[in-house]
């Protein structure tokens, strides 16, 4: 017997037609015309008759439809489930099963089947292998974190984190102690910089699920949240940090400026040289206005340059310098006095200022976190204690910067 003829509903046979040839089709419930009879010699059988008229399970050409959503995946898009390799009937044989649901338009159900565990059992994508090469085991199936935070604020966060390369817990227990051996200026400085708002600080304080299950940067907030006025004393530890570079940077400049000007002061060679200078400006201004003077700012040294002889293109500079070489050679060497005077064009006192004033304010926000910090508990004993020898040492430093920026 052929595979074909398993699928065939048995039936008592119909009387034959006058004129001989096979009997027709059945008719389909709900009317119409049955199909033509199949073409003599043909193996198997004709084509399937068409469906009727509001057929479900194929539509007017006589292609089936795709599955519904409780049944299989739907034809138009892409199965993720690993396939089945069978043999496909395209054209269901006359009085076969599938011709036979195909004439009924039987919708292909089976509700046995919860099609989303088909989905976790034979899915197609490959699940990736754990981080441990030598073990070789996959990883479990990725569990969704949550995400509270603005997705561009916490990759960026994130980001930030990989640069730190410690347990957040270590992490902290190094700005409560203000470890500058664990973490360096720009650690803490990014650390600053991605302190959670009190926006972010209430939506982590709202959420009542588990907390394990929050992405990186809400572990990390939270890690933060820990801390009382945490951005205040991560702020006190870059300063601390910082504090020490920019004493030392403040004192060496503030020495540069401090000695050129007593070299300039103590110059024998260049107060005779402003004498010689002063002469010459008197004698060329005899009778007038600008004559007599008893000195010169130091803006008109240009002008030595823009003054011209009458008949040649000497200057006045180039006769200076003739009459000093041929009878005081010796105070052409005047700036060999100046050893700190060129460092010293490169500082600014404005910026002295400011430096001076950004050591005094920050130190003043130190004493404020150390009073604050004192009655914060437990969370915050090291921090203070570590606090409190860091304050009574740079307040010496300070008076010190002080007293040499006052004598300047």
């Amino acid at each position: 017997m052929s595979s074909c003829m398993i699928f065939k509903k048995v039936t008592p046979p119909l009387p034959p037609p006058p004129g001989g040839g096979a009997p027709p089709p059945p008719p389909p419930p709900g009317g119409g015309a049955p199909g033509p009879p199949a073409p003599p010699g043909a193996v198997g059988g004709g084509p399937p008759p068409p469906p009727p008229f509001g057929a479900k399970g194929a539509d007017a050409r006589g292609r089936g439809r795709g599955l519904s959503r409780s049944g299989a995946i739907q034809t138009a898009r892409r199965s993720s489930l690993k396939p089945l390799h069978w043999s496909k009937v395209s054209r269901a044989i006359q009085g076969s099963l599938w011709e036979e649901l195909q004439r009924h338009g039987e919708p292909q159900v089976a509700p046995e089947f919860d099609v989303s565990e088909l989905e976790t059992l034979f899915s197609n994508v490959v699940p990736k292998r754990s981080g441990d090469k030598g073990k070789g085991k996959s990883a479990g199936p990725k569990t969704d974190k949550v995400h509270l935070i603005d997705l561009r604020r916490a990759n960026n966060t994130e980001i930030m984190l990989t640069k730190v390369k410690m347990p957040l817990p270590d992490m902290m227990a190094a700005v409560l102690a203000m470890d500058d051996t664990v973490l360096d200026v720009d650690q803490v400085e990014n650390l600053i910089k991605f302190c959670p708002t009190k926006e972010e600080m209430e939506l982590l304080k709202n959420y009542t699920g588990d907390k394990e299950s929050l992405g990186k940067c809400e572990q990390y907030f939270l890690e933060l949240m820990k801390v009382p006025r945490v951005e205040s004393k991560l702020r006190v530890f870059c300063f601390k940090i910082q504090f020490r570079t920019q004493v030392s940077e403040f004192k060496r400049s503030l020495n540069i400026v401090n000695s050129a000007c007593n070299e300039v002061r103590n110059s024998l060679k260049l107060k005779d040289l402003m004498k010689k200078i002063l002469y010459l400006g008197n004698t060329l201004n005899q009778g007038t206005a600008r004559g007599a003077a008893v000195g010169f700012k130091l803006d008109s040294l240009l002008k030595l340059t823009d003054t011209r002889a009458s008949t040649s293109r000497m200057t006045l500079m180039h006769y200076l310098c003739k009459v000093l070489a041929a009878k005081k050679p010796a105070l052409l060497d005047f700036h060999l006095d100046f050893v700190s005077l060129e460092a010293a064009t490169k500082i600014q006192l404005k910026a002295l200022a400011e430096e001076m004033q950004a050591i005094i304010k920050g130190l003043e926000k130190v004493k404020q976190e150390l009073a604050a910090s004192e009655n914060d508990g437990p969370v915050s004993e090291v921090f203070h204690k570590t606090l409190k020898e860091f304050v009574s040492g740079a307040e010496a430093e300070a008076a010190s910067v002080t007293n040499l920026y006052s004598r300047r």
